[in-house]
């Protein structure tokens, strides 16, 4: 029986550090992904998932005293270097690429990538950013392990000119459902890379962005009637485990497959744990994920998630202006005699913490529907308690919970695959302690790898 792409560990080479960039692939181990390799001693069958913001040669910065002086200027530079990227990725075989800052305007990179990784065995896919920005997104399936059904381009054309390639791809060969029958699992994958931050206001933005991706899944799974597959979303979200995006994912089902792998939690004291990106201010983050969402995950509706961490950045913004909570409700309500808050107000605000008014803040749309959520009783104004519910995001707790694990509840109609995450890996290796290598220079991101291997979900027949 044929198994999946999966990771394997060779006791004979020895760790990966720092010198990767420098020593060839060769000379390290890494956890390897091969085709038709097992993912464990059981011979468990596995996926396995790489995403790699490559930093586009007309963006690495040769000279930090003369920031003109581009990469994208000396062709024997960029070319060694991304012959090296593709060296490490051909090595780990993974069943799924997805890259990031691919330099989809120079016509010999794009040769070289897509000639390597169609003779290793790959279907490639590119998409330029918008307005012919130069760089894009390029994602990799190998035949061995899927079959690509369908993709589709999401261009979100709004500020930073950002897009998403979404494939909906089909096991080659059929996982083990039950005793009597196996399915050719079907997955939906995504990879992106979120606008960057450059000032606070810029949230929203970002935000913006998650929210239209979700969004295309969800109108891509009604379609298709695709309610029980799993969901992996790949990319740079130039955002951390702190931030607005990560919350509104988690609320949305999703998990990071790198937390989940080290048993990392969502609270403070983990979140700077692992790093995965050197940023061009000489900040470390980590903003580098491979997101996994399985058929059993609970998940509020995608319009109140959003709506929740719309008002989320909302009070980000007016805590940034140093208002605390009844400052910010005398701010809100303006001059407005009466102890409440009126709309005019409430967009005035808005637009004064720079979330309104702007090519990329919220819509008329958008603001006219946070409002109708915050106004409960529907009277046309805000009292006090329900401003006290958007600061303190007291929201709904309903949740639309379609499956279970397979053993949770008997009542449960029909099964499902899911995944489950094996392991994941950054490289180089000292940034899951928190260390950037100065010797490293492949990327001003590291590599994430992870593995994932399937496990059967029961599940309601109920759909999108």
């Amino acid at each position: 029986m044929v198994m999946l792409a999966g990771f394997h560990k060779n006791p004979d080479i020895a760790n990966v550090d720092s010198s990767e960039n420098d020593s060839g692939p060769f000379k390290g181990t890494i956890l390897r992904t091969k085709s038709g390799s097992l993912c464990s001693k059981m011979g468990e069958p596995c996926i396995s998932c790489t995403t790699f913001n490559v930093l586009a040669p007309i963006y690495k910065r040769l000279d930090q005293q003369n920031q003109s002086i581009r990469e994208s200027d000396f062709r024997a530079f960029w070319l060694a270097r991304n012959e090296r990227i593709v060296d490490w990725l051909l090595y780990e075989s993974s069943s799924i690429i997805c890259l990031q800052e691919f330099w989809v305007g120079n016509e010999e990179l794009v040769h070289m990538y897509e000639e390597r990784l169609g003779a290793a065995g790959y279907d490639t896919f590119k998409l330029g950013r918008t307005n012919n920005r130069g760089d894009g997104l390029l994602t990799a399936i190998h035949k061995d392990t899927f079959r690509v059904l369908n993709y589709r381009e999401l261009l979100f054309n709004d500020f930073g000119d950002r897009v998403a390639q979404l494939l909906h791809v089909q096991s080659v060969f059929p996982f083990e459902q039950n005793q009597n029958n196996s399915v050719e699992q079907e997955i939906l994958i995504v990879n992106t890379h979120l606008l960057f931050p450059h000032d606070s206001s810029l949230s929203i933005v970002r935000l913006h962005q998650v929210y239209q991706i979700l969004l295309y899944l969800e109108a891509y799974q009604r379609e298709y009637k695709l309610s029980q597959v799993p969901v992996i979303l790949c990319g740079d979200w130039n955002g951390s485990k702190r931030g607005h995006v990560y919350k509104f994912l988690r609320s949305q089902g999703f998990v990071s497959s790198y937390d989940i792998a080290h048993e990392y939690t969502d609270s403070d004291a983990d979140a700077h744990k692992w790093i995965s990106h050197r940023n061009h201010r000489g900040n470390i983050c980590g903003v580098d994920f491979i997101w996994l969402r399985n058929p059993n995950k609970s998940r509020k509706p995608l319009k109140i998630s959003w709506a929740e961490a719309a008002f989320g950045i909302i009070k980000y913004q007016l805590q940034k202006a140093s208002l605390a909570e009844n400052d910010a409700f005398a701010f809100l309500r303006a001059d407005n005699n009466g102890n409440h808050i009126t709309y005019s107000a409430f967009c005035d605000a808005l637009r004064q913490v720079n979330l309104t008014g702007l090519s990329h803040g919220l819509s008329f749309e958008e603001t006219k529907d946070l409002w109708v959520q915050a106004d409960i009783d529907g009277n046309g104004v805000l009292d006090y308690e329900e401003f006290k519910r958007i600061w303190n995001s007291t929201w709904s707790e309903h949740t639309d919970e379609d499956c279970g694990f397979e053993d949770s509840n008997e009542s449960m109609e029909k099964e499902a695959i899911g995944f489950a995450v094996k392991n994941a890996v950054l490289f180089p290796r000292e940034v899951e302690k928190g260390i950037w290598p100065e010797n490293y220079s492949l990327s001003d991101h590291a590599r994430l790898t992870a593995v994932f291997s399937p496990v059967r979900l029961r599940c309601s027949q109920k759909s999108l």
